[in-house]
């Protein structure tokens, strides 16, 4: 139910009608709380507060709602004002002024330019609907939201000539909307058609269907990628630290070694199996959620991290266990070299050149030979045969080993 109050302000001398106004909105609305209270009533009473001389210019300026007050409104409580009111537009006595005339007349005129305006409004919508979830699809994909300006290209790139996952016709529709878009941002595009609309929004639901196809895919490959890559990557780390290669064996190891030797913390062994049956569900295409295996992830990577950190300070204390000083003489002064143990034979590091101990002499080497020698370094590796000696001597002359 729709409710005017009128109030008189003719006479108003102490405050601004502005704030009159105001502070009966606020009187009334109270009244309205009170008593939707003590009755109970759920449907809140619509209250529009005037004053006279506002609503006066609301007649003069033929304002609809006013005349429809005016025609159609009952009085719930009058001072003599509103029944001579309803007969005098009932008379035809109260009319607008020319002005008023003039004024719903320009609407008419201002209708096309409207409308036009609220067509390119509603293409720079559909714009926005399209630009958005394909940035968001960029973004699933590992990839920096592109600027728009970039879209397409970053787009065909990804998704059709890497992924293949995207059809030239779903490229075409972005092509359309983002060179609308440009056209309409230097000026070219001044307006668009109903039907070019209706078109274009039928286009946008059906890419966005598309876009919603596109990411169950993504979302599914880079499930199957997170698993491949945390399980491979932790069974080839347990594979160079225990030499096995059976998976049920280096699960075994990995118990039995690292976790009840208090080598790793205990909480690691959980996340182990969590990674195995990451791969088992994938493996029988098992449905999960994209938080699942990210928490999976995160926690395999804490592990996989602590293995490498394991392997390099096995590899670490293995290559310390190789490496030998040695204090020779040359021209009356005390020098040193290291002698440095590997798979590959021994180096010698003599003021800073590296050299290679073969069967028959000292020959120089390289830091890319001395580095490959240096991978997968055993303890087994680490002898230093008769002939070795023999051929340092001949190279330095008499020299103390210091280990």
């Amino acid at each position: 139910m729709d409710t005017f109050v009128v109030i008189d302000d003719t006479d108003v001398k102490k405050m601004p009608r502005m704030q009159l106004l105001e502070k009966l909105r606020g009187f009334i609305y109270d009244y309205i709380r009170e008593a939707n209270a003590l009755a109970g009533v759920k449907n809140i009473l619509n209250v529009q507060v005037y004053l006279l001389t506002d609503f006066w210019q609301s007649v003069k300026d033929a304002t609809p709602v006013i005349f429809t007050f005016i025609r159609d409104g009952v009085p719930m409580y009058d001072r003599g004002t509103f029944l001579p009111w309803k007969l005098l537009l009932k008379m035809g006595k109260i009319k607008p002024s020319p002005e008023a005339v003039d004024t719903f007349m320009k609407y008419g005129e201002q209708n096309d330019g409207l409308v036009k305006r609220r067509l390119m409004d509603a293409m720079i919508d559909i714009y926005w609907g399209v630009i958005t979830p394909t940035q968001a699809l960029m973004m699933l994909a590992g990839q920096a939201p592109p600027v728009p300006k970039h879209l397409v290209e970053e787009v065909k790139k990804q998704f059709i000539d890497k992924e293949r996952i995207m059809d030239n016709k779903e490229l075409k529709v972005l092509e359309k909307v983002v060179g609308l878009y440009k056209d309409y941002e230097h000026g070219k595009l001044k307006e668009i058609s109903g039907t070019e609309i209706d078109q274009l929004l039928k286009d946008s639901k059906d890419y966005d269907k598309k876009l919603q196809e596109l990411r169950k895919k993504l979302e599914s490959r880079i499930i199957e990628h997170t698993s491949d890559y945390v399980y491979n990557e932790m069974f080839s780390l347990l594979k160079n630290i225990f030499h096995e290669e059976s998976k049920d064996k280096l699960v075994e190891l990995f118990e039995r070694e690292l976790i009840k030797k208090g080598k790793l913390s205990e909480r690691y062994l959980p996340i182990m199996k969590e990674v195995l049956k990451l791969k088992e569900k994938v493996k029988g295409k098992k449905s999960m959620t994209q938080n699942e295996v990210d928490n999976v992830r995160r926690d395999a990577e804490d592990l996989i991290n602590k293995l490498i950190e394991y392997t390099q300070r096995k590899e670490l204390a293995v290559m310390e266990r190789g490496v030998m000083q040695i204090v020779y003489e040359s021209h009356g002064e005390k020098k040193k070299a290291e002698l440095v143990l590997t798979s590959s034979g021994a180096f010698l590091i003599e003021q800073g050149k590296i050299k290679k101990v073969t069967p028959n002499s000292i020959v120089d080497s390289n830091a890319k030979e001395f580095e490959q020698a240096m991978q997968g370094v055993k303890k087994e590796d680490m002898k230093l045969g008769s002939h070795a000696v023999e051929i340092l001597r001949k190279h330095l002359g008499e020299f103390e080993i210091v280990v």
